[in-house]
């Protein structure tokens, strides 16, 4: 299969005049990815399923040094009237993962165009590898770099880093999404699960183009996180001075919601908060108590869908999070919702260390509606190191703050 000539947008990438690492013109550069705004040409993986919906394709993406590349992909459109108009997500798998054909069958069901980016180089069928003798996704002869550690590869040049071309897939799937004539390509949105969380969370200060974002565990401040991301990242000049999310967070004005649980244990409570607080756009939490970390979780609960569908009905998050705190021993949390909100729950611990190895207690508390705010309030138990206030409407879970200390 010939390969043709990038979009000039993309292939002027090939002579850029990189900085040195770690001097403050590195996140500019990596500002310059939210440029590609011209949809990449794409191919069927192979003729047998050129048809198909979804199908699976190469898309091609920015060069990895010297080769050209591509990166394997599910794309697919949902069941609609000929002239109608659908909205999309770009989809990015995390640790472990690759492009999800039946993560994309998920969001046509529910009405929209999707496509899952793989974007370590591999395909979706799994081969025994010949030295650890371990089966693991197979490559393709396209394949730019695959994740080394925890950004452990940023000693490299800029444009020869995993999360270069990671970052810069998932904005070249956007604008392929948008490009196609059956799309609003005011509607696309993004969701990415762990790694694809982290990806979703640098990329969301740099294409401001998506209709809303929805990181699924992952988030920016890593190197502030107490498990495997601290010793990995407290002293990678690489990652704080270019990699860090948190340096765009005020550049990220689409509706976000923040989808986690309180026991993971790649993730804790206290930067998934920094994160959403530091976000410029409106946001919602959605933490659910014993939801599991991994791909099926993600995309087997209602939050996203429910989120995406209502933010490109109205414009704007379904409920939100006015205020919460402790007060004279009793815990509150007050919401604005325009849905009914049925029921609510204190979530809380009274250990220390790791949220993610904490014990969570939830306890039903009372909600009440006040005009046109909802308000969860309860004693806060004795001991209490941390909690949130969950409330829930037709089985959506959307929280609080979290607080602790």
């Amino acid at each position: 299969m010939e390969i043709k000539s990038l979009p000039q947008k993309l292939s002027v990438f090939l002579f850029l005049n990189l900085p040195l690492l770690g001097s403050p013109e590195l996140r500019e550069e990596i500002l310059k990815l939210g440029e590609l705004t011209t949809a990449p040409s794409f191919h069927p993986f192979s003729q047998t399923n050129k048809n198909e919906n979804p199908r699976a394709i190469l898309m091609e993406s920015l060069p990895w040094e010297g080769k050209e590349t591509r990166a394997y992909a599910w794309l697919g459109l949902p069941k609609v009237s000929k002239n109608e108009k659908v909205p999309g997500v770009v989809l990015v798998h995390g640790g472990g993962g690759t492009a999800f054909k039946n993560w994309v069958q998920e969001w046509n069901d529910r009405g929209f165009a999707a496509i899952s980016i793989a974007v370590e180089g591999q395909i979706d069928k799994k081969v025994k590898n010949e030295k650890s003798k371990k089966m693991a996704w197979g490559k393709h002869q396209w394949a730019g770099p695959h994740r080394i550690g925890i950004f452990a590869d940023t000693h490299k040049p800029l444009r020869d880093q995993w999360m270069y071309h990671a970052v810069s897939q998932t904005i070249l799937a956007n604008s392929l999404l948008r490009s196609l004539p059956q799309v609003d390509e005011s509607k696309v949105g993004l969701m990415g699960t762990s790694w694809g969380g982290i990806i979703s969370s640098i990329v969301m200060g740099i294409d401001q183009r998506f209709a809303f974002v929805i990181p699924v565990y992952g988030c920016g401040f890593l190197n502030e996180a107490g498990n495997h991301y601290k010793p990995a990242l407290a002293n990678n000049s690489g990652y704080l001075n270019a990699w860090e999310a948190g340096h765009r967070f005020n550049r990220a004005r689409m509706p976000v919601l923040w989808f986690s649980w309180p026991e993971d244990k790649h993730f804790p409570m206290e930067i998934l908060r920094k994160s959403y607080q530091a976000t410029a756009g409106p946001n919602m939490v959605s933490l659910v108590p014993q939801m599991g970390h991994g791909h099926g979780p993600a995309w087997s609960r209602p939050e996203s869908y429910a989120f995406a569908k209502r933010v490109l009905k109205s414009g704007k998050i379904w409920c939100r999070r006015l205020d919460s705190a402790l007060l004279d021993g009793q815990a509150y949390a007050r919401f604005q919702s325009d849905e009914v909100l049925e029921k609510a729950e204190l979530v809380h611990t009274t250990d220390l260390g790791f949220t993610g190895k904490r014990i969570w207690t939830r306890t039903p508390i009372r909600l009440q509606k006040k005009a046109d705010v909802w308000l969860a309030d309860w004693p806060l138990p004795d001991g209490t190191t941390a909690w949130f206030i969950n409330v829930e409407s037709s089985g959506l879970v959307v929280s609080s703050d979290y607080h602790d200390g």
